[in-house]
């Protein structure tokens, strides 16, 4: 099912089966993390999904507001017995996950499909 398209940061988002896959595109920091933060957590109300996919492959920058971003979504997720996957990694981007150490707490896979086999 397709969700209607929430901004240019999430242009594109889809329901399969009881899985939510949001596509983000662009440079994520402070002039933009609270639309990525307020269109995130609409896909996760008013039912927390199982499983949220998050498709950087055209996010080639993320600041520490945009990590927080998703840092904040995973805690909704987690607290409702759920999982996020971060798929498609531009370098810069996983690099911040690295140093951070935020690789351990989110489960990172080459696309979308190895984030839908994840169970």
């Amino acid at each position: 099912m397709q969700h209607p398209i929430h901004s240019d940061l999430v242009p594109v988002s889809r329901t399969e089966g009881t899985t939510v896959i949001a596509s983000l595109r662009g440079e994520i920091d402070l002039h933009n993390s609270s639309e990525l933060r307020d269109t995130v957590l609409s896909l996760l109300t008013p039912d927390v999904p199982p499983k949220l996919v998050l498709n950087l492959g055209e996010v080639p920058y993320m600041d520490s507001s945009g990590i927080a971003v998703l840092v904040e979504a995973l805690g909704r997720v987690r607290r409702a017995g759920g999982k996020i996957c971060l798929t498609n990694l531009q370098p810069r981007v996983q690099s911040i996950l690295e140093i951070a150490r935020l690789n351990t707490l989110f489960i990172l896979t080459s696309d979308e499909q190895a984030a839908l086999a994840v169970p």
